[in-house]
């Protein structure tokens, strides 16, 4: 049985059982990253890397979304020309229960306290 190629522009991801906490928090410490990650778990469905308007170049905005991808918090997949990103919610979920939810929660506590 022959198994097809993998397509050129499909993205390496890490399997469930291969996402360790400190590769998560290590994605998570980045304020931008960070902003990536709330705006993924507030719009709840795939989006564009263009929806992102990051103060940073293509080339720094590309390296974040490759450390969160390769942690195992987000899942990127390519939609025609665009890469629609999404969290991996359920894996997170099932591997640190509550961990998503409290960073998020802190998140939006810390913008709050800090008028960011």
């Amino acid at each position: 049985m022959t198994t097809a190629a993998p397509s050129a522009r499909a993205l390496a991801h890490p399997a469930r059982e291969e996402i360790r906490l400190e590769g998560v928090l290590h994605a998570l410490s980045d304020p931008l990253r960070m902003l990536i990650v709330c705006e993924l778990a507030a719009a709840q469905v795939g989006v564009t890397c263009s929806h992102f308007d990051l103060p940073v170049t293509k080339s720094t905005s590309t390296h974040h979304f490759r450390v969160l991808r390769e942690a195992g918090v987000i899942q990127q997949n390519y939609r025609g020309t665009a890469k629609l990103n999404g969290l991996r919610r359920d894996d997170l979920d099932a591997l640190f229960p509550g961990l998503l939810d409290s960073v998020l929660d802190a998140a939006a506590r810390q913008e709050a306290r800090l008028g960011a």
